[in-house]
């Protein structure tokens, strides 16, 4: 439960900004030879038509382009006037500042020194010009991190523009905002602050509110007070700043992209990362633009998208970019300069939170000996490569050493930012942690309750980080045995957590969304453990614990659907549609380019562009959907135990499965948690709720898996598979029983893999299955019991069955079981699906049948909330894929699907006949009461603790529909069109959706050919267990 900190360079990217009005041009003089005269006019006419050129392209940003005219320009003025004379000095400053603007440094600086020099030697020390000169030289250095060369340039620049200007002239504010920013590079708060706001006070009165001058001054002071903890005054400022340059300079200026990469900066130091994140990448895609992909600002760009990548738990993301900027800064600037040093901590930063510390360690080291050598040893940026690198000794148990360097850290911290800043918060938490491993409990409690009270005063009551101080306290007094104190705090802090995940599960794709969950795995498995190891008979330890687990189990799945549903029935908003419609198509356009081989393709490098262009395109749109749909927190209530109560029916026992990690709170963080564990939570309409835990995961695990392959094969005889399941039962359900008393309907909430198995198949100590005894419906997470289901405009009914295939070749393996391996792209007939949707069809009337060559892709993605949906095909479902070089994509939504009529091998645009999980969740169901899938592996796909199986049983549900019954494994194809046809009989005498299934599950396993549970276990219900309601209207 560490607080990192990662230092950003936000304040050396505005010095990119204090350079404007510096761009020098000076009159022709009038060339006395008369031979040459009018030769050397038309000369020195094409260097102002080259200056014209050049000015143009400054301003726009285009630097790389105006280079070639200020080279010419300064050939041909060297070649008429000579090399000293000052329109000579005037075409070498400018030249060297485009250099400097390309991170051109070792080419700008001899520029700047002979321009220094012809000025002096021509127009005397204290010449305007010479001013400006020495400016320019300054913020040369000043970029190199060569700060004790800079100053004394800077002041005899300030004080040259005093004596000749006054101190009120605009060229004064300048030399005043740069030594403030050389002072504010070193940690030199107290002196810049005062010089910020003398420039911006000039700037104002002399030149306007809306100069761009007054938008740089506005911007470093905002970085200033940011930097000081000062955040309502930062944003204003950083916004005035923006507004001034997009007004001045359009939309896409590098000077635009400097603002937004601040502002962004300023909006992550608040937790805000979901208003980062766009502004960081419109700042990058414009320096890209502008700059080209290897200037120094670009790299500023990619690490500070790679730092919030980080705080949201996107590593994999995050480290790509940290050595890309890495790369270029070691390229431009050499490898000792100060960006090098931020570069290495954080990527050292990112190897410390994955746990890779032998890779983070000499980065660590790295870092601190560049600023130690470049800044001194008493810069904050020295105290953060400091903290870094006790983190890594902490995790060591080097806690000698550890302690060592935190109490530097924290005194170069207190003397530089005083006692107040969020940067001292986090020194007091990381040695109050280190305090507390070593039980020095005393010491610990008072650095985490200053730090807790700091970051409460400077970021607010529901940043991130007082939740990280609210949970560090707690688990002191736990490691304390103070319970009570300890529960308190873990409510408060998750609280805070809740605040803050709700904002960021806002935007991003659902890649993104797992990431952050990941991010904060940590403290759900805390609050389970804790009541669980530490407090079992807390009852307000449980009741956390199983808030907890509600807050977050099945979130993301929550998120994607009430996300989607609000999108679909804002029919009435014309960019929502187009949105929607966008994703569809590019959805199916990505699902087609998966199931064509590279080989079809001429080049294989053009396949895996166009797979990796349309993946860019569909993660581009599921985030502007997801921010565009943003108004559903406003209908997002707080969950709580009572509300969750208020949905359970009388006599009814939720079963809430959860798989957790215990945590050991007196170890080090990479050593705190322990083996995976599964436990039970068990609320009632009325009551307090109760937890059990069952026990390690992985014996559980192996017995699921072994259970599910007897289930799979109908010629495992009935007394093995028995005792398998009775196994099973004793490590799960039974301890749970003992819970329930003479509760017999269950709503059981699975986790991990205990969602691959029907427990309708466990045996009891009676030797029943529980089928016999107990009524169970399952859910993702208890929290599925307050989604509201809209009842209005639902259609008529569809069933889809029995697909012409396109057969190619001979099949070999299949058989009639509804499912298939892609690979082999060969489709049988299922005669038994015919028969099926013809029954049901006389059952409802009103049903929409398609058959054979109407049973499409295309004929499913037109339909809208349907009353119920059948669809009876073969379903499929792909392992992830092994090879690196695959080209089956991670995404197992992807890898799981069904296939219908029209199925080309080498078809590749439009539909393709195989339609897939992901494209499932982009159908409109929202109403529709029931989906069934008559295929195999339907309910099954990749198991994600937390959060179910990612396939098509999810994506149905963030399709929308009410409920689904699927499939657990391949099934016989006449024996599942006697399931349906029984189930379906069963709906229509009136039946509930879970009970018809019921009834059927308890006759088979009597007696017949259908009594082993591979037929009647293999289907499972989740979702309202209500009968049905149709419309009375009958297809025409």
């Amino acid at each position: 439960m560490k607080k990192s900190l990662i230092k950003l360079w936000v304040s050396f990217a505005v010095a990119v900004v204090g350079i404007m009005g510096i761009w020098v041009w000076m009159q022709e003089p009038r060339v006395k030879q008369p031979i040459s005269q009018v030769i050397e006019q038309e000369e020195l006419a094409e260097v102002e038509r080259l200056n014209q050129q050049e000015e143009q392209l400054y301003q726009q940003g285009r630097y790389a382009e105006a280079i070639p005219f200020a080279e010419k320009a300064l050939a041909i003025r060297k070649n008429v006037l000579g090399d000293d004379h000052p329109n000579v000095a005037t075409s070498m400053n400018n030249l060297a500042l485009l250099y400097y603007l390309q991170g051109k440094y070792t080419e700008a600086e001899p520029l700047f020194q002979q321009s220094l020099a012809i000025w002096k030697e021509k127009l005397g020390d204290n010449h305007l010009d010479v001013a400006k000169s020495l400016n320019n030289l300054a913020l040369l250095y000043e970029s190199q991190g060569r700060y004790t060369e800079a100053e004394p340039l800077y002041q005899q620049s300030l004080a040259i523009r005093k004596e000749k200007l006054g101190d009120n002239h605009p060229d004064v504010a300048m030399s005043l905002n740069g030594l403030a920013t050389l002072y504010y590079s070193q940690g030199k708060y107290t002196e810049a602050e005062p010089l910020y706001q003398q420039s911006l006070a000039i700037r104002k009165k002399k030149l306007g509110d809306n100069h761009t001058d007054v938008a740089v001054s506005l911007n470093n002071l905002a970085a200033f007070y940011k930097s000081q903890g000062r955040y309502m005054k930062a944003e204003s400022l950083y916004q005035q700043s923006l507004a001034i340059w997009k007004e001045k300079l359009g939309d896409n200026h590098p000077d635009v992209a400097t603002s937004l990469n601040n502002l962004a900066a300023f909006y992550k130091s608040q937790g805000r990362y979901t208003e980062a994140e766009p502004l960081y990448q419109q700042s990058l895609a414009i320096r890209k633009e502008k700059l080209g992909d290897n200037h120094p600002d670009v790299a500023i760009s990619l690490n500070n998208l790679a730092e919030l990548y980080s705080l949201q738990g996107r590593y994999t993301e995050a480290e790509p970019l940290y050595q890309q900027s890495l790369a270029i800064i070691k390229e431009k600037l050499g490898d000792n300069h100060p960006y090098v040093a931020s570069s290495l901590n954080n990527l050292a930063e990112l190897y410390s939170l994955q746990g890779r510390y032998r890779e983070a360690k000499p980065l660590f080291q790295q870092s601190l000996a560049i600023r130690k050598k470049k800044l001194g040893d008493n810069h904050p940026d020295v105290a953060t490569s400091l903290n870094g690198l006790a983190l890594l000794y902490k995790s060591q148990e080097r806690y000698t050493k550890a302690e060592s360097l935190y109490q530097q850290s924290l005194a170069i911290w207190k003397e530089k930012l005083g006692d107040n800043h969020p940067d001292v918060a986090t020194s007091l938490n990381n040695l109050a942690e280190l305090y507390r491993l070593q039980g020095r409990y005393t010491k610990s409690e008072s650095l985490y309750q200053q730090s807790l009270s700091i970051t409460k005063e400077k970021l607010g009551d529901n940043h991130p980080d007082v939740a990280t101080s609210l949970n560090n306290l707690a688990g002191l007094y736990y490691s304390q045995g103070n319970t009570i104190s300890g529960v308190g705090l873990l409510s408060q802090g998750l609280e805070v957590e809740e605040r803050n995940l709700s904002k960021n599960l806002i935007a991003g794709d659902e890649r993104q969304k797992q990431d952050y969950m990941s991010k904060i795995s940590g403290i759900t498995d805390a609050a389970v453990s804790l009541n669980l190891q530490s407090a079992p008979n807390n009852l307000e330890a449980t009741r956390l614990g199983l808030k907890t687990i509600f807050q977050r189990k099945g979130r993301i799945l929550d998120v994607l659907t009430n996300s989607l549903q609000i999108l679909r029935q804002r029919i009435d908003d014309p960019k929502t549609q187009e949105l929607l419609n966008q994703l569809i198509t590019k959805g199916t356009q990505l699902s087609n380019l998966i199931f064509k081989k590279a080989e079809y393709f001429p080049d294989s490098k053009v396949y895996r562009e166009l797979l990796t262009n349309a993946e860019t395109e569909v993660k581009g749109l599921e985030d502007e959907l997801s921010r565009h749909s943003a108004e559903f927190r406003n209908l997002s209530q707080p969950i709580t135990l009572e509300k969750i109560q208020q949905q359970i029916p009388a006599d009814t026992a939720l079963v809430e499965l959860v798989r957790y990690q215990p945590v050991n709170l007196k170890t080090p963080q990479n050593e705190r948690f322990g083996k995976p564990r599964y436990a039970a939570y068990i609320l009632y309409q009325t009551g307090e709720p109760q937890a059990i835990d069952l026990g390690e995961a992985e014996p559980i695990d192996k017995t699921v898996e072994k259970l599910r392959k007897y289930l799979r094969n109908s010629k495992v005889p009935l007394e093995q598979l028995q005792r398998s399941a009775r196994k099973l039962d004793e490590m799960v359900m039974q301890p749970v029983r003992q819970l329930l008393g003479e509760t017999k309907t269950i709503l059981l909430s699975p986790d991990a893999a205990l969602n691959l198995i029907p427990f309708e198949a466990l045996v009891d100590e009676n030797n029943q299955y529980l089928v016999e005894n107990y009524q169970i419906t399952y859910l993702t997470s208890g929290r599925d019991l307050l989604r509201q289901n809209p009842k209005n405009n639902r259609q008529t009914p569809l069933v889809i069955a029995n697909p012409k295939y396109e057969q190619q070749g001979e099949i070999v393996t299949l058989d009639n079981y509804r499912s298939i391996d892609l690979s082999d792209r060969v489709f049988l007939p299922l005669g038994g699906t015919q028969v099926e949707a013809e029954t049901i069809s006389q059952l409802f009337p009103e049903a929409l049948m398609l058959t054979k060559t109407k049973a499409t892709e295309n004929a499913l993605k037109q339909v809208k909330n349907p009353d119920f949906l059948h669809i009876a095909t073969h379903g499929f479902f792909l392992s992830k894929p092994k090879s690196e070089n695959s080209t089956d994509i991670d995404n197992p939504l992807f890898r799981s699907g069904l296939v219908f009529a029209g199925v080309e091998k080498q078809q590749s645009g439009g539909d393709d006949g195989v339609f897939t999980a992901y494209e499932a969740t982009l159908l409109n169901l929202v109403g529709t009461q029931l989906v069934v899938l008559s295929a195999c592996d339907t309910g099954i796909g990749d198991i994600s603790a937390g959060e179910g199986i990612y396939g098509l049983r999810r994506a149905f549900v963030i399709a929308g529909s009410e409920s689904q019954m699927m499939s657990l494994w391949k099934v016989e194809d006449e024996a599942t069109k006697d399931l349906m046809v029984a189930y379906y009989q069963g709906l229509k005498a009136g039946k509930g959706r879970r009970d018809a299934l019921l009834d059927i599950q308890r006759d088979w396993l009597q007696e017949g050919e259908y009594q082993h549970p591979y037929y009647w276990a293999s289907f499972i219900f989740s979702g309202d267990s209500t009968p049905i309601e149709l419309n009375s209207k009958v297809k025409s």
